[in-house]
């Protein structure tokens, strides 16, 4: 049955986008014919009518069957005891005695490369001399992040734990038994008929599977709000050997959980207002490739450690998968007008890519960079995937993003590290604590995890949730004012 779903979903998809390029196509011969037999001026605004109308058709048909509402999100500020600055880190792997000396050496540059503060978390398990990587350690580090940062969303929204319909946890590196999902439905005693998933191994991109899981249990089952928690383990994801390929989770991924409460307004279901209107979901993946799928693995080294790996050629495969999400996202986000702009560009440089040498040369000329649209045409606010300063740097400038574009990113980094699939959470809240977002502004939340896949939300601001007096400050609490640094 999900299978016969799916596939109906991706046929409708389908159907839409060609529907909407062949009314752009009819629209276009339409102007050219009235301009070509020199018609009636009024004439003229018959195509440019029909496509709005056809497109407003669109929006709404796609809004009776995609009515998801964010209510709120919380995000967990860690106690400050499990504070572990940068110079206590480096010295804390020269003592651990996990490390040679050629391994602290390349941590201690990758760390100083990355654009890490010093109010970074570890779990306590890792503040031990040797760390303590033990299933047990793993469950109190679960419970720990869990509970304060539901215990704060079910509080700022008013919702109790019995009205939760479906329950969705992602964690990539922990899958005990009873399952994460389990522990947080007894923990809050659930309700029997309670849907649980617990997703594992998908990486930065697993939140935008979470929501898209509860997405689709609000539009088919009688459930009025479900719960998407988003947490790494970091005590078990700790790698003690000394293969550098392995050691750059241990530079990079720090303690963090979020908590997002969503719900279907189709219909009223709800009876709580939506803060955020989910405008788009997109998912791609391209783990038919083989080359995708061994990019980022987990596995053992020679003396039988395990740890992840990120596979040579990443970074091209990476840039692969994101062309073609970018093309399936941009078809349902950027406005007409970037459309036919982008689609102008392209055609001026596959021509400018065609043109020969002087001289007589048939060799073509070096091809330059193919053209981008221009995203922040369509979404007011970007959260992206928090892989260090350098890598945010390179995809926002390959996004054709500016500095205050990247800013959410490179100071949630600075601040908390990378979370993994929390991280898009605790850059929705920087931005909110900056009180940037508005009524009516969109944000795209872009999460890129293994397989390889590359999975987008994009929010719509809901009227009513702007009032400077009572922004929130999440976890930025006590210390928004500070941002955004300077880099040093």
């Amino acid at each position: 049955m999900d299978m016969d779903i799916a596939h109906r979903d991706y046929l409708l998809a389908t159907l839409h986008t060609f529907l909407g390029v062949a009314t752009l196509l009819l629209c276009v011969l339409a102007e050219l014919f009235i301009f070509a037999f020199r018609c009636r001026a009024a004439l003229y605004l018959v195509p440019v009518a029909a496509l709005l109308l056809f497109n407003r058709f669109r929006r709404r048909a796609a809004a009776a069957t995609e009515d998801i509402g964010l209510v709120d999100f919380s995000c967990l500020k860690p106690p400050r005891r499990l504070r572990l600055p940068v110079a206590g880190l480096l010295e804390h792997l020269r003592l651990i005695g996990c490390f040679d000396d050629g391994s602290v050496e390349f941590m201690t540059k990758v760390i100083e490369a990355s654009g890490m503060g010093n109010e970074t978390y570890f779990p306590p398990s890792l503040h031990y001399i040797p760390p303590a990587a033990t299933h047990a350690d793993a469950i109190q580090e679960a419970r720990m992040l869990f509970f304060p940062t539901l215990d704060d969303l079910f509080a700022k929204t008013g919702v109790p734990p019995s009205c939760v319909g479906a329950l969705v946890v992602n964690c990539s590196g922990f899958c005990p038994a009873p399952s994460l999902a389990a522990i947080i439905a007894s923990r809050y005693r659930m309700r029997a008929d309670v849907r649980t998933f617990n997703l594992s191994g998908m990486g930065c991109a697993a939140g935008v599977v979470g929501v898209d899981v509860a997405r689709r249990l609000l539009l088919t089952h009688a459930i009025s709000y479900a719960v998407v928690v988003s947490a790494e383990i970091v005590t078990v994801g700790w790698y003690s050997g000394k293969d550098q390929g392995k050691l750059l989770l241990n530079c990079y991924f720090r303690t963090g959980c979020s908590a997002a409460l969503v719900t279907s307004i189709r219909g009223g279901a709800a009876t709580v207002p939506v803060k955020y209107r989910l405008a788009s979901l997109t998912r791609t993946n391209q783990i038919a490739n083989d080359r995708s799928y061994r990019s980022g693995y987990r596995d053992e080294d020679d003396e039988g450690i395990t740890g992840f790996t990120l596979g040579q050629g990443v970074g091209r495969m990476v840039s692969e998968l994101l062309r073609a999400h970018l093309v399936t996202l941009s078809l349902s986000i950027l406005p007409w007008r970037e459309k036919l702009r982008y689609a102008l560009a392209l055609l001026l440089s596959s021509r400018s890519r065609r043109r020969r040498l002087p001289g007589g040369d048939n060799k073509l000329a070096r091809p330059a960079a193919p053209p981008l649209p221009d995203f922040r045409e369509a979404a007011d606010h970007f959260c992206l995937p928090s892989s260090g300063r350098p890598m945010i740097w390179r995809l926002g400038q390959g996004l054709g993003l500016g500095e205050r574009e990247m800013e959410a990113a490179l100071m949630t980094f600075h601040r908390f590290g990378n979370q993994s699939a929390a991280s898009l959470w605790y850059q929705l809240a920087y931005l909110e604590a900056k009180g940037r977002v508005r009524a009516g502004d969109t944000v795209w939340q872009l999460g890129i995890g293994s397989g390889l896949k590359a999975n987008s939300l994009v929010w719509e601001r809901v009227a009513g949730h702007e009032d400077e007096g009572e922004r929130e400050l999440g976890p930025w609490k006590d210390c928004i004012h500070r941002y955004p640094v300077k880099e040093t």
